[in-house]
């Protein structure tokens, strides 16, 4: 591993082990609220292709209602009928994501990298796409700052290539920073074009 790939790793295991010890009761609290708010469990788990296609069990809050499709579309409105309510609120600040502190300290993802995605759209990408896969999936990345939901999905995985081959200490931070940003502003969590006027149509067109 090169002085970059070993400092990255430490400063993940400092971050992850640091939040999760700041943000424990916070942890703890949402946990409860889920299971007392909906039914089924707390914490979200799925397969997801991890640092050369290497399979991994991902951690997430759960935000949907038990009976949503595990392998279905993300929301693409605040409105979507899938979403619990509290869910909304979690997905819309982004806590959603706090469980992949586990997933960073067990080695299968990064603080900063390409988003993890499903196994099954692999073949689906180009060999300049699949680069993405170099490196370890991320709590965010180069996508997650410039434009999120709101990007189309070769936008995306266009973005997630530039990561890969720019990465580097300053880059790493850089990402890290706008993430704090992006998170507070709590912008892009959604498709910019479904607004709860259109997305409620199109339900109705599809029931």
């Amino acid at each position: 591993m090169s002085y970059y790939g070993n400092f990255k790793r430490g400063l993940d295991i400092f971050i992850a082990l640091a939040a999760m010890v700041i943000l424990s009761p916070v942890l703890v609290a949402i946990g409860i609220t889920i299971r007392l708010s909906s039914k089924g469990p707390a914490v979200f788990k799925q397969e997801r292709a991890g640092q050369n296609g290497k399979p991994f069990v991902f951690y997430k809050f759960r935000t949907m209602k038990l009976d949503a499709a595990p392998f279905g579309p993300s929301p693409k409105s605040g409105e979507d009928r899938r979403l619990t309510k509290v869910g909304k609120f979690l997905r819309e600040s982004s806590l959603d994501e706090l469980p992949q502190l586990f997933n960073i300290l067990k080695g299968d993802m990064s603080i900063v990298g390409p988003r993890p995605l499903y196994l099954s759209q692999i073949p689906e990408w180009s060999e300049r796409q699949k680069k993405r896969l170099l490196v370890k999936p991320g709590l965010t990345g180069l996508a997650q700052i410039q434009g999120r939901a709101e990007l189309t999905r070769e936008e995306k995985l266009e973005l997630d290539v530039k990561y890969v081959e720019n990465a580097g200490l300053l880059t790493d931070i850089r990402i890290m920073l706008a993430t704090i940003v992006q998170v507070f502003r709590r912008k892009s969590v959604y498709e910019k074009r479904y607004s709860k006027t259109e997305y409620t149509r199109g339900q109705a067109r599809d029931e």
